[in-house]
């Protein structure tokens, strides 16, 4: 049975909840509006001199017929909207995977039609393309895919982001860490093959690590030791990286019990490491109660014929019990986990990205970690 108009779909709700993650990663002020949609814009967004009327459109298909006439109606609404309430109008689409020839359509009906309007494209697999005064910070390039279709970026931000690089950027901040928050080795690396033998990767891929930082400003030139500099904005686009969707299955425990001893029955024996605010909680700096816990897995696949072992699907209408995640940088996130009663539980980084992305009060979780550890490491001053 489809949606009432009267309410947004799920799939709507989320991506108002992923676009306002966006906003507030990039020191936005953002109110999710509530109410009759037809009377009220999706978000209201502010910075600086910058206040936007913000209506978003959701759709899977990346057609450019379909997303164009979303985008149509989309910038129709946030005038109207933006009328009401003097504010700038903001027409944003989200859709699952924005190819280059689609943000080059989007680019042109926006110089045609609408030039006076600001507009967005948002897709699930990372990539963000804005138009308007404010907006650029927050466009960003999709991890690359396979083939030849390349987005229409000029430059692979998300590349100082791959797996092994967040992997790398953990272990030039473990010193300023305490090892029960993260698990990495610590000590001062003065080159390529220092680094690379530390963080157990090819010295090809901390060369290329160390370039890119070096490249973008991130690292100290002149000190002996590698040491990262700029850090707010390192760590402003670190975040956003993590803005990204990924797969996941919301189960049931075939046998009853209190979470966390089903967690140390069920998860060693599924190599999951625990994420989000249940990992917040064993490391003492949770904030956020009443989510299943989340546990992420290499690949969200079952690995045994009987589909997860100690698990079923949760059936229709009920809460989960757990939430099983395909992590989106496997290498980074098992090999920074702790270990908390003999669970495998996400870093200190780690919770505050995936909080960071979160659109249950994830911002929350976040701010609150970056309050407690983070403040001095973000400032360098750790």
């Amino acid at each position: 049975m489809p949606p009432s108009p009267s309410h947004p779909s799920s799939s709507e709700a989320d991506a108002v909840q992923r676009l306002a993650a966006l906003f507030r990663v990039h020191g936005w002020h953002v109110e999710v509006e509530s109410g009759e949609p037809s009377l009220k814009s999706d978000l209201i967004a502010h910075k600086q001199k910058f206040h936007y009327a913000v209506e978003l459109k959701s759709v899977g298909e990346g057609r450019p017929d379909r997303v164009i006439a979303l985008l149509s109606q989309a910038i129709l609404q946030a005038h109207r909207h933006a009328e009401g309430l003097g504010l700038q109008p903001l027409a944003v689409v989200h859709v699952g995977q924005a190819s280059a020839s689609l943000l080059k359509k989007v680019q042109q009906f926006h110089s045609d039609y609408a030039p006076d309007v600001a507009v967005g494209l948002v897709s699930g697999d990372g990539a963000c393309q804005f138009i308007g005064p404010g907006l650029e910070a927050l466009n960003a390039h999709a991890p690359q895919r396979a083939g030849n279709e390349k987005l229409a970026q000029p430059r692979k931000a998300s590349d100082l982001f791959s797996d092994l690089n967040q992997w790398m950027l953990k272990v030039l901040l473990a010193p300023e860490l305490p090892e029960r928050l993260l698990n990495a080795p610590r000590g001062e690396y003065r080159s390529v093959s220092e680094l690379a033998e530390a963080a157990q990767v090819s010295a090809m891929s901390a060369s290329r690590f160390v370039r890119r930082l070096q490249e973008d400003g991130f690292l100290e030139e002149s000190g002996r030791a590698f040491r990262l500099v700029r850090r707010r904005e390192l760590f402003r686009l670190w975040q956003s990286s993590a803005l990204r969707s990924a797969p996941e299955l919301r189960m049931a425990f075939l046998i009853p019990g209190s979470d966390i001893r089903q967690l140390q029955k069920v998860l060693p024996s599924l190599n999951a490491c625990v994420g989000l605010f249940a990992a917040a909680d064993l490391l003492k700096l949770g904030h956020v109660s009443g989510v299943a816990p989340y546990a992420y897995v290499r690949r969200l696949r079952p690995p045994f014929p009987g589909g997860w072992p100690g698990l079923a699907p949760a059936k229709r209408g009920e809460s989960p019990q757990l939430i099983l995640k395909q992590a989106h940088a496997a290498e980074s996130l098992f090999r920074g986990a702790v270990n908390v009663d003999g669970l495998q539980v996400s870093d200190v980084l780690q919770i505050w990205l995936d909080a960071s992305a979160h659109p249950a009060r994830g911002a929350e979780q976040a701010e609150l970690i970056r309050h407690k550890v983070l403040s001095g490491v973000i400032e360098g001053v750790a």
